[in-house]
């Protein structure tokens, strides 16, 4: 039996979980995230709501096709001016995301919810700030070149672990709510009930 479901197909993650040393398996929740997101941003719900709800949706869904196993919902959203940034479709959407980025801060947002029989037992939002460089056009066109087949899916089309950490001056905030996970809070969590040893 796992410690914990992860109601999500992200590898990353689920490296995060099990580098911790816990047994983890996957599942994807089957939510509409584009659906929701967008319905929740016509309501004009603000963007940590906006990832609270989406970690939960996830954590909800699954919980209920897993009855007695604790089920881990999370998700990341990127703010600048106030605003949520969607994912970019193509390397045109890209590379204007990051000229609007480039020599501003942003901040992403981590939600995490889990979830047992249906029930909610703790949520968290981690923040991070982070402040991009004044990089070069020039820059900006190869590290897309090199980097848009890992970094597609990415929010803000950087992952801080390898070269996208290029792209910054300044980051506040954990390395683990950078990748979409507030592990130690997690962790601090399921060890405080007894579900994991420490």
């Amino acid at each position: 039996m796992p410690d914990v479901i992860l109601a999500s197909s992200s590898m990353v993650r689920a490296r995060l979980l099990r580098a911790a040393g816990l047994q983890v398996e996957t599942m994807a929740p089957r939510v509409d995230e584009g659906a929701l997101r967008e319905s929740l941003q016509a309501e004009a719900i603000k963007p940590r709501d906006i990832a609270d709800a989406l970690a939960e949706a996830k954590a909800r869904k699954v919980s209920a096709r897993n009855p007695g196993d604790l089920v881990l919902g999370c998700d990341q959203v990127l703010v600048h001016d106030n605003c949520l940034v969607s994912k970019s479709l193509d390397i045109g959407a890209a590379t204007q995301l990051l000229k609007k980025l480039r020599g501003g801060t942003h901040q992403l947002l981590s939600a995490a919810c889990i979830y047992r029989n249906g029930t909610p037992l703790w949520r968290h939002i981690g923040t991070a700030h982070l402040t991009m460089r004044e990089f070069s056009d020039e820059y900006l066109d190869r590290y897309l070149a090199r980097n848009w087949d890992t970094v597609r899916g990415a929010v803000g089309c950087y992952h801080i672990e390898d070269e996208g950490v290029r792209l910054f001056s300044e980051v506040k905030g954990d390395q683990f709510i950078i990748m979409g996970l507030p592990l130690l809070e997690i962790l601090n969590f399921l060890s405080t009930r007894g579900d994991i040893d420490g």
